[in-house]
């Protein structure tokens, strides 16, 4: 990740040093854009029960971006093409993808697999495959950063036209189906929404760990609170703090970034199992 840095000469100086480098700014302000984008798009996610789903989806775009190396294409791109596609894919199953855990967990192991023989055809790109399974948000550039965020701005504002309809369709779906409500038309839109989300998390924790910024946050504060604002706010507010705070480890340790974002999101998943207990 930043192996080699005590021999180029940048010095390891705190938090505060750190944010002299604009890899280090590139990367926090990449990694919020993320958290915030993918703690409001996984709330609604782990609320309606399709986390396995949106799991599926980062493999799928593994498929994606090693494709894309192969017709010329920038990875990032083929990653978000075929996310999408298979985010409306399952978004025309409706709520039953909610039950095709076997089928989802199928096209998983089917897309690595395509993912392994693309690699295996441009052999070259071997070395990128590592980020791209399990990311390295100090390889963003700014370009990328401004990409993410426009990406990102356009998930929130669909998420906050569809907002109602989505959340009559997922806490009472037969009512809102009796309304004129399409549920059909409104997971095609949802899952969309979330195929962008799961492939702006795998820029920075990389495919293998999209649970660990769409689901960990928002598992963890669905278990401390169950009013939605609140669930929302305090979602975004982990994943800022385990992004940012893995961020900061991961330059002052040279250990990768993924591994302490991981940590910190399972560390407070297990924290809230504890808390919600206790207060049981």
């Amino acid at each position: 990740m930043l192996t080699g840095m005590a021999t180029t000469g940048i010095p390891i100086t705190g938090v505060v040093g750190m944010l002299s480098y604009g890899f280090v700014i590139d990367a926090l302000a990449a990694g919020g854009i993320v958290a915030v984008v993918a703690g409001v798009v996984g709330f609604f996610l782990v609320m309606r029960g399709q986390t396995f789903a949106g799991h599926a989806l980062s493999h799928v775009g593994f498929a994606g971006a090693t494709g894309a190396v192969l017709i010329g294409v920038t990875p990032f791109w083929g990653l978000i093409a075929l996310t999408l596609a298979a985010g409306l894919a399952m978004g025309l199953l409706g709520e039953r993808v909610s039950g095709r855990d076997v089928a989802i967990g199928m096209v998983l192991s089917l897309s690595l697999g395509l993912g392994l023989l693309f690699l295996h055809f441009y052999t070259a790109f071997a070395a990128q495959a590592t980020s791209l399974l399990f990311g390295n948000v100090f390889s963003v550039d700014h370009g990328t950063v401004l990409t993410l965020g426009v990406l990102g701005a356009v998930c929130l504002a669909a998420l906050a036209l569809m907002a109602r309809p989505l959340l009559f369709a997922t806490l009472q779906p037969d009512l809102a189906e009796a309304k004129g409500v399409s549920l059909r038309t409104v997971s095609l839109l949802f899952m969309a929404i979330v195929a962008v989300a799961v492939a702006e998390a795998a820029q920075i924790v990389g495919v293998l760990l999209v649970f660990t910024l769409m689901v960990g946050p928002a598992a963890a504060a669905q278990r401390l609170t169950t009013r939605l604002s609140h669930g929302i706010v305090l979602t975004v507010l982990l994943g800022l703090a385990e992004t940012w705070a893995g961020i900061a480890l991961a330059y002052q340790t040279d250990w990768p970034s993924s591994f302490w974002i991981a940590a910190l999101s399972g560390l407070a998943y297990f924290a809230s199992l504890g808390r919600a207990r206790f207060s049981a």
